[in-house]
């Protein structure tokens, strides 16, 4: 049965999942998914990513006849390709090595309900023909099973990529794009939203912030706002949340005009790396040194807090322990050696550096007696969170930087538990 659309339900239905913003881009792809929701069709979500493609089949499973039923979301780019088949169709006892039980996979567990397919285009193609069967009879197979099984559930998918495109390349099969892409749903780019949906998120992630870490919140000024709306925003909402969450961080119970926000907003001038050059130049003012010194300063109590857990556990650390420390002592001294025109009382802040590296606060003394191995599982995950962290949760970049697949990132970061470093 047809829903009703007003003005009053199109909002409604952004409070209930919390979207923000009125640009007639963004209604128009609300309005698609409350038209689409009654029919029991395959919807494709297309956006780039931080676009916020995985709201969509929710109001799509919420608005449906299936909405008491499961609705299971499942990234295809998180799962590897040797075992995306079973954990989408399950297995039977046996089918390989670590098979010791039969197992259930998605399609079975969720009959009757809703699967959201995120990132669908990294989909391998024999896992593409098993879900072209499933939409066009219900049926599948279990891995290493004979037994025909069926299912019956709707099918929403999500992609940031041309997959016409995919098609013409031969990495996506046509056939199955056209089953999945019985109705097409867009979601505009942060870009495209105008000024104001950019002011709304803006005032809400501050908001959020100063609530959250009962901080005085920052007033962003009209100008700003405006230099905010002239960005590119390639990770979208995601990215803007980010950075305005140091702003907001940085800049708590200060105005922020155009010009603070320059600093955020020009990657060159707000890398750490910069700025010493900067202030060595006289190019740096007050605003500039404090965001670079307190977050160097918040880094380092946390690199040298871990260290400081091996001295009290006992345990000695090979060379790059201890180089870690001598880098941090650099950097420390660096900070307390720049001409800065910071004000006030900092007394307890950081007491003294000396010159045998070693700093005197209770935390880090004796830095050759610093001794503790990591694991290669821990100085994987510490390298891609650190990675993930220099991009800003920006997955596509972060897995160029480390030279892998971004499936192989998305695994590796359900693995090692970094899927909030997004939202740093």
């Amino acid at each position: 049965m047809p829903i009703t659309i007003t003005q009053e339900s199109i909002k409604d239905v952004k409070n209930r999942f919390n979207l923000r913003g009125n640009s007639q881009e963004l209604n128009d792809a609300i309005v698609r998914a409350m038209q689409v929701a009654p029919y029991d069709i395959s919807v494709l979500v297309h956006g780039e990513s931080g676009t916020g493609k995985e709201t969509i089949p929710k109001i799509i499973h919420s608005l449906g006849a299936r909405k008491h039923n499961k609705y299971v979301a499942i990234n295809c780019g998180a799962i590897p390709e040797g075992t995306i088949n079973s954990e989408l169709f399950g297995h039977k006892k046996g089918a390989f090595t670590d098979a010791d039980a039969d197992r259930v996979g998605y399609f079975e567990d969720a009959d009757g309900g809703t699967i959201f397919l995120d990132e669908v285009a990294e989909m391998p193609a024999s896992t593409q023909a098993m879900l072209l069967r499933v939409l066009e009879s219900g049926e599948f197979f279990r891995l290493g099973d004979s037994e025909v099984r069926k299912t019956n559930v709707r099918v929403v998918a999500a992609t940031n990529k041309d997959l016409l495109s995919e098609v013409r390349a031969g990495r996506f099969r046509g056939d199955l794009y056209y089953r999945l892409a019985a109705t097409k749903i867009e979601l505009p780019p942060l870009r495209k939203r105008g000024i104001d949906d950019i002011r709304t998120l803006i005032m809400l992630f501050s908001t959020k912030f100063a609530q959250a870490n009962r901080s005085p919140l920052a007033k962003f000024t009209d100008g700003a706002i405006k230099l905010f709306a002239e960005q590119e925003w390639e990770g979208n909402v995601r990215e803007l949340k980010n950075v305005v969450e140091q702003v907001s961080l940085f800049e708590a119970g200060n105005t922020v005009d155009e010009h603070v926000a320059a600093r955020y907003l020009n990657k060159e001038a707000s890398t750490a790396s910069n700025v010493p050059a900067l202030i060595e130049h006289g190019k740096a003012d007050y605003a500039m040194e404090r965001a670079f010194i307190m977050g160097s300063i918040t880094r380092l109590y946390e690199e040298v807090a871990r260290l400081t857990s091996l001295i009290e556990g006992g345990h000695t650390a090979p060379a790059y322990v201890a180089s870690e420390a001598m880098t941090l002592h650099r950097e420390m001294s660096t900070l307390l050696q720049a001409p800065s025109r910071i004000e006030g009382d900092n007394t307890g802040v950081i007491e003294r550096i000396d010159s045998q590296d070693t700093v005197q606060h209770g935390y880090v003394d004796h830095v050759e007696e610093v001794m503790q191995v990591k694991t290669l599982d821990e100085t994987e995950r510490d390298t891609i969170a650190e990675a993930l962290i220099r991009n800003r949760g920006r997955r596509r970049r972060t897995a160029e930087e480390l030279q892998i697949s971004e499936r192989t990132l998305y695994r590796k970061i359900r693995q090692y538990n970094l899927e909030n470093i997004e939202d740093q």
